[in-house]
């Protein structure tokens, strides 16, 4: 399968999320590929070496809609992420967000609760609609369930749709009657 020129945006995106700026010397003939290994210390978003012609596509493609600034300073290339750039990772980060399953269940139930006030109801709509994508169960309105740590995806949502204050999560031994639980999560 060939990989696009948005996925290696969406890769560069990332690294640069992590990395923060970049500088790579300006006078280097490899400019695309230095600067590449540059963002990509942290081998989690880059798996493999990519084409010049496409690279210099992807970064064309992200400077001309503003994601990415390109500068040069002291005789180096700076690479810096653009606010547009940075919401950007964060609407990447929460299309790629997953519960990983682990492979033995630790007994535990994690309910996240809310009250999100009406004037942020676009942000609790936006909650609920990521809980039931992530495979949560809803157990009334305001509280959705599932068997396996979640906390960091939780707090991630929570700070992306900025409804901290209104989201709790409780872990809990026991739920009574949970075997409708345990039958949609194939527990049993």
């Amino acid at each position: 399968m060939r990989e696009r020129y948005g996925e290696i945006a969406k890769n560069i995106l990332l690294g640069l999320a992590i990395t923060g700026a970049v500088a790579v010397a300006a006078t280097s003939p490899y400019f695309l590929l230095n600067l590449t290994k540059e963002i990509s210390k942290n081998r989690k978003y880059f798996k493999k070496e990519w084409d010049k012609r496409k690279l210099k596509k992807a970064f064309e493609k992200m400077r001309k809609n503003k994601l990415i600034i390109l500068s040069e300073k002291n005789g180096k290339f700076i690479v810096e992420l653009t606010e547009k750039g940075k919401r950007k990772v964060k609407e990447i980060q929460l299309d790629n967000l997953k519960i990983k399953r682990p492979p033995i269940w630790d007994k535990k139930w994690r309910m996240v609760i809310f009250d999100i006030p009406n004037k942020k109801n676009r942000a609790r709509e936006a909650l609920r609609l990521k809980l039931k994508e992530l495979g949560f169960y809803q157990l009334q309105k305001s509280v959705w369930v599932i068997p396996y740590p979640c906390e960091n995806e939780i707090q991630f949502l929570a700070e992306l749709f900025n409804v901290v204050p209104f989201v709790n999560i409780i872990i809990a031994d026991k739920i009574t009657n949970d075997l409708k639980l345990k039958k949609y999560f194939k527990l049993l």
